[in-house]
């Protein structure tokens, strides 16, 4: 006999009704920002009057621009080498190490999430202001590691907590050093968490506004360019650089979907 169909609680359908607003709230912008980015107004209207690709040919031909996106991206791969350098072997520290003192360790890693950006950015630009690295790109990266560092401790401890250690001693027991050991079986079995945290890394980076106001002096990164071009004129060209980064952080979390998988069984021994 088929199983009769429990009725619907009415908390889940609330719950459900609540999710679905809050979504279509978050979701809402996009509506707007894709009509206008190939609108053919010169300035932004909803709805547009027409349909035309001149504010991302604008965009393409400004050098202003394409220098801006150009440098985000080196900022931003700066940033995520340095933040998962750092944060891997951070968090393996902070999981495995039994040393006084860990917890609060690990407490204050999540820090920089927590402090404001502002609080962060003036005294990031008071201590690079004598390093001269106001202007760097490097020093953006640099600057921009203190904010991803925690996504990437964070994401990569929540792995190292749910993997059985006793994989990585058996292999020991095998002959394998500790180090081949982490290499062969529990790095290709934290590939989730590894992409995971690269790909916010990126984007966090990519996004940042605050701290590239202080620290990019004249050599602009996207987000501020996009800010100064708010404050000195308005045009749809803003609306088309939002869509592509929209589109940018669609393509991360896709490939972080992807490529961030369980490991094919067997492919951690091979």
């Amino acid at each position: 006999m088929p199983r009769a169909r429990r009725p619907a609680q009415p908390g889940r359908v609330v719950l459900t009704i609540v999710a679905s607003l809050v979504f279509a709230f978050l979701m809402l912008p996009l509506v707007v920002v894709f009509p206008i980015s190939v609108s053919s107004a010169a300035y932004l209207q909803f709805p547009p009057p027409g349909f035309s690709w001149q504010w991302y040919e604008r965009f393409l031909d400004d050098p202003t621009w394409v220098e801006s996106a150009i440098r985000s991206f080196k900022v931003a791969l700066l940033c995520t080498a340095l933040s998962m350098g750092l944060g891997v072997p951070l968090s393996f520290a902070l999981v495995r190490s039994r040393l006084w003192g860990m917890r609060l360790a690990d407490k204050l890693v999540a820090a920089p999430i927590i402090v404001p950006n502002i609080i962060l950015s003036i005294a990031i630009y008071s201590l690079f202001s004598r390093l001269q690295l106001i202007g760097a790109w490097y020093g953006i990266a640099v600057a921009h590691t203190i904010l991803a560092l925690p996504f990437v401790v964070i994401l990569v401890s929540a792995g190292l907590r749910t993997f059985d250690e006793a994989q990585e001693q058996a292999a020991m027991g095998l002959g394998a050093s500790w180090g081949v050991a982490v290499w062969r079986i529990t790095l290709p079995q934290l590939r989730p968490s590894l992409i995971a945290a690269g790909f916010l890394a990126f984007v966090t980076s990519f996004d940042e506004l605050v701290i590239a106001m202080f620290l990019s002096g004249a050599s602009m990164t996207l987000p501020k360019k996009m800010f100064d071009n708010i404050m000195l004129e308005i045009d749809p060209t803003i609306a088309a650089v939002s869509v592509m980064q929209i589109v940018l952080a669609c393509i991360c979390l896709g490939a972080a979907a992807l490529f961030g998988r369980g490991v094919v069984p067997g492919a951690a021994t091979k």
